[in-house]
């Protein structure tokens, strides 16, 4: 679950992405107010038209919709069609109301993260960043540094209650193991040999939108050799190639998992540019590849390679620690998932949940441009 915290460094929330006091865009224009009825009695609660649902009494705003929407649509590209923009924000809004009734579980049950706890998140999170970087990413954001305590702790008491109430009630047996395997044979023969390959990505372009921990964009031609230098001469100095990916490489869709790319079966490479199969080809498990240069479609790139480890062909036995290990995050994978949806159908059973928004976008039948309707922050420069 990772709303705008997930920008900073991924830390679980159900949105991909935390909170923040926004500016509140043009405000909804609900017929007259809303109305819900008060808890232990029949007096009626009048709420202002910002409010889009409350949950057990407390209210969640148009405004705090509005700042995990950002998180999700590119600040730079056009303006989303209205209704993929209000389908966000109802998706939005219920990811809201969820994390407000776990959280209230978590208060019940004593598991709300402590001050110590958020502060070591917090420490933890800000230490890639210098603190002009890291209050940077805070400006581009719209959030303040209460903003982000305030959603740590809310994600880190959720955690606390699913890991107690879901997570410690999973059980993988080693009959699980034998039995998923026996019935997945297929999956664990090895047809041709793989590479596990990891990479940093360097462009001399301006890329529209880089997602590295330190923000960090070559823009052109001088720049980027500069930088491709900076990486190796701390690479041969011993630095953690997947720290430096997450913190430097240009490729926004492996950055963030320190430049994984998985297992790359040989006949992928061989579609590959040559110079580039080569390279991995003649790497030794553990080894880092010097600097190469390659011209796809979308212009030039420079990449780092490393290679974590080569597969050769044939079935991988089931005593053979990773397939022990692949299986066992499957089944608890899945395990998880389901309780965790009961887990939540449960609490939302027993909860009191009023979705202004969703009787709107009904009422409405769906034409409602103003709800739609988000101003974006203004982006920093000097990335």
């Amino acid at each position: 679950m990772n709303l705008t915290v997930a920008n900073l460094r991924s830390v679980g929330h159900p949105m991909k992405h935390s909170k923040g006091a926004r500016r509140v865009a043009t405000w909804l224009p609900l017929a007259a107010m809303a109305f819900v009825a008060a808890a232990g009695c029949n007096k009626q609660v009048q709420h202002a038209p910002d409010v889009w649902a409350v949950v057990d009494g407390k209210e969640i705003k148009r405004e705090e919709v509005d700042k995990y929407y950002r998180t999700q649509v590119n600040p730079e590209g056009q303006e989303p069609p209205l209704e993929e923009s209000l389908s966000k924000k109802l998706n939005v809004l219920d990811e809201l109301i969820n994390n407000d009734i776990l959280l209230e579980k978590a208060k019940k049950l004593n598991l709300e993260a402590s001050d110590g706890e958020v502060e070591d998140k917090f420490t933890e999170l800000k230490s890639p960043y210098t603190e002009d970087e890291f209050q940077r990413r805070l400006k581009d954001q719209a959030m303040t540094v209460e903003d982000l305590k305030l959603e740590l702790r809310r994600q880190l008491s959720i955690q606390k209650l699913l890991n107690r109430e879901v997570v410690a009630k999973i059980s993988i047996t080693d009959q699980d193991v034998t039995d998923f395997y026996n019935a997945n044979k297929a999956q664990f023969n090895v047809a041709e040999p793989q590479y596990h390959i990891a990479q940093i990505v360097v462009t001399p372009k301006k890329e529209q939108q880089i997602r590295n921990r330190k923000n960090d964009d070559a823009t052109n031609e001088a720049e980027a050799q500069r930088k491709v230098k900076m990486l190796m001469d701390r690479l041969n100095s011993g630095a953690d190639f997947a720290q430096l990916a997450m913190d430097y490489s240009e490729d926004m869709n492996t950055a963030g998992t320190g430049g994984d790319l998985g297992f790359v079966p040989e006949s992928a490479l061989n579609q590959s540019d040559p110079a580039l199969k080569k390279v991995v080809v003649g790497l030794k498990a553990g080894q880092v590849s010097q600097p190469i240069q390659v011209q796809p479609k979308d212009g030039t790139r420079v990449l780092i390679l490393k290679l974590i480890t080569r597969e050769s062909p044939g079935l991988r036995g089931i005593a053979e620690p990773q397939v022990q290990q692949t299986i066992r995050d499957t089944l608890r994978n899945r395990k998880e998932q389901l309780l965790r949806l009961a887990y939540l159908a449960i609490a939302r059973d027993g909860a009191r949940v009023t979705n202004f928004l969703a009787e709107q976008v009904i009422e409405a039948a769906g034409k409602l441009p103003d709800a739609a309707k988000t101003t974006m922050p203004q982006r920093s420069i000097g990335h």
